[in-house]
């Protein structure tokens, strides 16, 4: 016969506050760890991707772009290998974070880490994907055409770090809000009747969104950047009246 969560709970040994302490700063070392042999896997090949890579949507677009700083190349490439290998050890590091979670999960709870690890850095890189195939390159070739030939668009090479960066990491989280929904939705916190109520609210919130976060006035690249937004909300709608539907059998089948 199956155990009831409550169950399940009571009989798992809880951890003192010294063990969580040491669980975390355990999971800690584990993630910068990862993070360094990303780095070092970037750094490796730091000319390939420089030249093939990261300014790849500036060439394709036809932008000049020149080094203003004594010390800019040096930078520049200490930079991009921080956030390649940020990125390249990304599902190891959410790895980490659940599995410091796990004790705190039931039995039934816990097959989840795994998952959740994948699809969590799916939707990641998914929103790295969009930003960097989709909204960097027309947003590029905005730039390069807007004005009149009489002034030449030459951009810093430190401003154009920090565009790429700015706009795949915040695709990046974007794209998390289904696994947040999940997540949210699994532990009774949000539910999709609430996100059906607040659609309008979130539309015109997308919108605001979209002509803030985006670096040109043009509505054509606002509308790149809110229609996945739109999908997105849709999507986490979706999850969640899933998610619910599975956690009410669950809670009944415990207390029958």
């Amino acid at each position: 016969m199956f155990k009831s969560k409550k169950k399940a709970k009571q009989e798992k040994s809880e951890m003192s506050f010294l063990e969580h302490l040491d669980e975390l700063r355990k999971r800690i070392i584990y993630s910068v760890i990862g993070i360094l042999i990303g780095c070092i896997l970037i750094g490796l090949k730091i000319d390939f991707v420089i030249e093939n890579i990261f300014l790849r949507p500036a060439l394709q677009s036809g932008l000049k772009l020149q080094n203003l700083q004594p010390f800019g190349q040096p930078f520049l490439y200490f930079k991009v290998i921080t956030i390649g290998g940020i990125i390249l050890a990304l599902p190891f590091v959410l790895y980490q974070i659940w599995k410091f979670v796990a004790p705190g999960l039931y039995p039934n709870e816990k097959k989840w880490v795994r998952l959740i690890t994948f699809f969590t850095a799916l939707c990641f890189f998914c929103g790295v994907a969009f930003a960097y195939f989709a909204m960097i390159p027309v947003m590029l070739n905005f730039s390069a055409q807007f004005g009149t030939e009489f002034i030449e668009n030459k951009f810093d090479i430190n401003y154009y770090f920090g565009f790429v960066s700015m706009m795949v990491l915040i695709m990046g989280l974007v794209f998390e809000m289904p696994m947040v929904s999940f997540i949210l939705s699994r532990f009774g916190i949000l539910t999709s009747k609430f996100l059906r109520k607040y659609r309008r609210h979130s539309i015109i919130l997308i919108l605001i969104l979209a002509a803030v976060l985006t670096p040109t006035p043009d509505p054509i690249n606002q509308l790149i950047f809110a229609i996945p937004l739109f999908v997105l909300f849709e999507v986490s709608i979706l999850i969640t009246a899933l998610t619910e539907r599975r956690r009410n059998k669950e809670i009944n089948y415990d207390n029958n």
